[in-house]
């Protein structure tokens, strides 16, 4: 077995074993939220005019009763093994409920990540190859403009604008990618770009700030000096040195962008995890948004896997 695959499996050792107090940590914190948030689902499950004997049989019935640290082992329990309980609200088994939402958020997320890229790479590199010019400049006041614009403004802008104005596209809902791709993109594309502008002006700021220290160095200038051109410098040297932190940005856009989804859904009424959790929220429905924050963790836990797996790809030196 070659070293850079020692190394590699290392990591996923590593990261496996620091993603299970962060897995307990993330999941109690919520299940101990949402028990001291004031009411009773109970009650509330009884309907109006209940009697305490019915309040007790429902508390019975769904382990209400129960301490609060029993409560959450045996969900802890049932999760590692696949079983994310039933909706207190609904009785659905929330695995359903998240499998039939999670691939609408993945979508706009991946759509965020894809407009925050396409467009955020090449303005960096446009800023970096003419440094304190005006295109710099401008370059760095959009990019200041999309980190002070909130995401839930600019979708009701969009919702208002390109949709309710020109009727462009769909001021609200959703449809699954497997039933019409080009309705599914259609759907998804407002909400993706109102959660873009944060990242395309993250990408862009810190590749321009990357990129302008690593062409004023000593190695570029002595490439200079040995007649490679500007173009090739920046493309073969420049953008090569700079990947290991652009793959570190675009790894923290990600798991930020997928937190963001719960302002945007809301605003464009999109039924994805976003909604699913602040619905569950208010309703105190705890399997759900326990369901919810199990299967988050897990994808920020491998998307971080995966870039410290890209780290040994991109920079054989890190081990």
């Amino acid at each position: 077995m070659s070293m850079l695959t020692a190394s590699r499996l290392r990591v996923i050792r590593r990261r496996l074993v620091h993603a299970v107090p962060v897995l307990l940590l993330a999941t109690f914190i919520v299940f101990g939220i949402l028990k001291l948030m004031p009411g009773d689902i109970a009650i509330t499950l009884a309907g109006e005019n209940a009697t305490e004997e019915r309040i007790a049989e429902i508390r019975r019935n769904y382990g209400l009763d129960r301490p609060f640290l029993v409560q959450y082992g045996s969900w802890l329990w049932n999760a590692v093994q696949g079983d994310l309980s039933r909706s207190l609200a609904s009785g659905e088994e929330v695995a359903v409920q998240i499998a039939r939402s999670f691939p609408t958020t993945l979508l706009i997320v991946v759509m965020a990540m894809g407009f925050a890229l396409v467009i955020g790479i090449p303005l960096g590199i446009l800023a970096a190859s003419r440094p304190d010019s005006v295109v710099d400049r401008l370059v760095t006041s959009i990019g200041s403009l999309g980190i002070a614009v909130p995401n839930f403004w600019l979708a009701m802008i969009f919702v208002a604008w390109f949709a309710l104005e020109l009727g462009w596209f769909p001021a609200t809902g959703s449809v699954p990618l497997t039933h019409d791709p080009g309705q599914a993109i259609r759907h998804a594309f407002l909400p993706a770009l109102a959660l873009a502008s944060g990242g395309i002006s993250e990408v862009s700021r810190q590749l321009r700030s990357s990129l302008v220290e690593v062409l004023s160095s000593p190695q570029v200038r002595t490439l200079h000096a040995k007649g490679l051109t500007p173009a090739s410098i920046l493309w073969k040297h420049g953008l090569k040195n700079v990947s290991v932190n652009l793959l570190t940005v675009a790894s923290l856009l990600f798991n930020r962008t997928l937190a963001a989804t719960v302002v945007v859904e809301a605003v464009f009424a999109i039924p994805g995890m976003g909604s699913l959790i602040v619905n569950a929220a208010l309703f105190r429905d705890l399997p759900v948004a326990q369901g919810v924050v199990f299967v988050m963790v897990l994808v920020v836990i491998s998307v971080n896997l995966v870039t410290d797996l890209l780290y040994t790809v991109l920079d054989p030196r890190i081990r």
